[in-house]
């Protein structure tokens, strides 16, 4: 059982799924929660292996929920729990005889967390659906991607990891803080489309200067400005640029040498449509700069200036940047390079407390510790409801 972290002393039962469930799973288990994760292959899952950092932090154990020893098993773990995730189709848990009703039955404390792509009801929601499906719903998806382009999957970290797992595990820490009040616990639906229009909020204004648009990279911050975007470099790296604000974009133009009339007078009021207009060309001419010159020759140049300047690492090279050293943003477990637990905390510091729990290893002291005796877990793994490998 984790020590530490602003989470300690709270259970959990993750009920093993894939994208948003794992890493809402290590967030509980990162900040110190007590996590067992319950999985239904005995050799685990082929999509996570075990020394994957989503599964970091908590035990793993195999149990058979098709069989009625595996459901009174969890039911058993349900009373010692103060939460319960999952991220199965709407109704599956009500007919393995572990939904809701059930488990608030059992546990009326219990907080029970269920993540899906379009949530419990609604006429999709019990259709599949990936990551991409849900920011294509929401309208985010025609935000992303170059100008004349075609709208970009942004990987899957927008849906499955901060509309889902990230809403997921938010919204069970504010149900059980309510619940130490109230005495009563209560379903969380954590469905990622919500999440996914969350992040839309800034935009919806109507007239703003970031308003929405009908086509990709048409707005200021999907890289339509030029003080607001990627550039290549001459030794085929890439920086970006975010001076979005007019002292940095001020700077940016002066130690880049550039004339002051035509790149602030004519290029940067938000509002200013003939200004917008000139963005197109004006990118051209930064282009041209920022590839007269290597990407470590910008980063002596503006980096830790006030321009709003950082190179575009890859995932291999970011751990050893001396910002993400000096911070210890990555940590090495195991040989893998990974994140560290954030956010960071001044008096309940987290902390990583296991990096590899293969499912079955040590069941019997995991489940012991859940308050179930010896003669129970003999039972138990002679009848092949919790499994070892």
């Amino acid at each position: 059982m984790s020590t530490a972290g602003p989470l300690a002393g709270f259970r959990i039962l993750e009920l093993a799924s894939i994208g948003p469930g794992p890493y809402c799973g290590m967030l509980f288990a990162d900040l110190g929660a007590d996590v067992l994760r319950i999985e239904r292959d005995p050799h685990g899952d082929a999509m996570l292996p075990d020394d994957n950092p989503l599964l970091r932090g908590r035990a793993r154990i195999a149990v058979d929920l098709t069989k009625p020893d595996g459901v009174a098993l969890l039911l058993q773990l349900v009373e010692r729990c103060d939460g319960l995730f999952e991220g199965y189709r709407p109704g599956v848990t009500e007919r393995l005889g572990i939904g809701p009703d059930v488990c608030l039955a059992r546990n009326p404390r219990l907080v029970y967390g269920r993540v899906t792509g379009w949530g419990q009801e609604g006429p999709l929601s019990h259709t599949a659906g990936h990551d991409l499906n849900y920011l294509a719903l929401t309208g985010l998806l025609q935000l992303i991607g170059p100008p004349g382009g075609k709208p970009v999957p942004p990987l899957n970290v927008v849906g499955d990891f901060g509309g889902g797992g990230l809403w997921l595990a938010f919204g069970m820490v504010c149900a059980m803080l309510e619940a130490q009040r109230s005495g009563r616990g209560q379903v969380v639906d954590a469905a990622m489309i919500d999440g996914v229009a969350s992040f839309l909020a800034p935009f919806f204004r109507i007239g703003a200067p970031m308003t929405l648009v009908a086509a990709p990279g048409e707005t200021l911050l999907a890289g339509a400005a030029h003080y607001y975007d990627t550039y290549e470099t001459a030794d085929g790296g890439y920086i970006s640029i975010a001076a979005l604000e007019p002292q940095f974009y001020g700077q940016l133009i002066d130690r880049l040498g550039l004339d002051r009339d035509r790149f602030i007078a004519a290029g940067f009021p938000l509002g200013d449509a003939a200004a917008r207009a000139r963005w197109p060309e004006l990118k051209q001419e930064l282009a041209a700069v920022f590839r007269s010159r290597t990407r470590a020759q910008w980063c002596e140049l503006l980096e830790g200036t006030d321009v709003c300047f950082a190179p575009v690492l890859t995932p291999g090279e970011a751990p050893r940047h001396p910002h993400h050293v000096a911070r210890g943003t990555f940590v090495e477990i195991n040989g893998i390079v990974q994140n560290a637990p954030g956010p960071r905390f001044s008096r309940t510091a987290a902390r990583i407390t296991q990096s590899r729990a293969p499912a079955g290893q040590g069941v019997d002291a995991v489940l012991a510790e859940w308050g179930l005796d010896s003669d129970e877990l003999a039972r138990l793994r002679a009848s092949g409801v919790v499994s070892q490998r």
